[in-house]
């Protein structure tokens, strides 16, 4: 499930520069989704290694099993998830996790490779969303705003298809792994996917998407640390390298307004 980037010449570089710089690296492991969170990271762990902090990346490829390790001790901190999402995890898990700080919104893209637009929807069209809690809710809402279906009660994050009481396309709603949506779109007529899969697949986010959440998303990305540690010095000490003019400025010519910085 998981893939180690720490590299030794990485680890190498970081202590050599913390050494230069008079403080004595301290080590911490961090769990990330492969992808733009991960890139994000590796040019984050450079900055923090000036502050005395040697980042080691671990790389996941689904949205549970970094909450699950974070809580177990095998991570010190993950970066991967939107503020509701670990507010539902807490809640549904029991895990004693915490927000530490925002990092970047990943407004979710609708896509297709049957059609151009949302109105070009046929008449029982299949339609992809992910099936993790919260992101299906999220796309749910997104279809509503969209004037595609109604919710129940206007519809939360938690809603699921069953909460559509209005549906005049007839969409049959697919629910699938986040991970396997990229791959459904030869499949169904459209999906709804996460940018971080929507870029590892190779699909541009702003010139592809045939409708996006706007830029100023409320669904802000976090690093998450467990509660009893959140307020160690190395806390702080991520926390303002991710959140460093440095890293602001790769997100922003990296990504090029497919991922937003969030601080």
């Amino acid at each position: 499930m998981l893939r180690f980037r720490s590299l030794a010449s990485l680890l190498a570089g970081a202590a050599t520069m913390a050494v230069a710089f008079g403080v004595s690296a301290e080590t911490i492991k961090v769990g990330v989704t492969a992808g733009p969170h991960a890139q994000i990271l590796e040019a984050v762990k450079p900055i923090a290694a000036k502050d005395g902090l040697d980042i080691q990346i671990l790389e996941f490829t689904d949205y549970v099993i970094p909450n699950q390790a974070l809580a177990g001790g095998d991570l010190d901190a993950n970066s991967f998830q939107h503020q509701p999402y670990l507010d539902n995890q807490v809640k549904d898990r029991g895990f004693d996790l915490v927000s530490v700080g925002k990092t970047v919104v990943y407004p979710i893209g609708i896509y297709s490779k049957k059609v151009k637009s949302l109105e070009e929807l046929p008449t029982g069209a299949k339609f992809a969303i992910p099936n993790d809690p919260t992101n299906g809710g999220r796309v749910l809402l997104l279809l509503q705003a969209k004037g595609l279906i109604k919710l129940k009660d206007g519809g939360t994050l938690k809603a699921s298809p069953i909460d559509i009481v209005e549906n005049p396309k007839k969409l049959e709603i697919v629910e699938l792994d986040a991970a396997q949506l990229p791959r459904s779109l030869d499949d169904v007529t459209a999906a709804a996917i996460n940018t971080n899969f929507a870029l590892e697949a190779g699909i541009d986010p702003v010139k592809d998407a045939i409708a996006r959440e706007a830029a100023d998303s409320p669904y802000a990305n976090v690093i998450a640390v467990r509660k009893a540690d959140k307020d160690k010095p190395w806390v702080a000490k991520l926390v303002k390298a991710y959140n460093s003019p440095e890293a602001k400025e790769f997100i922003l010519t990296k990504f090029k307004n497919a991922v937003v910085p969030a601080f």
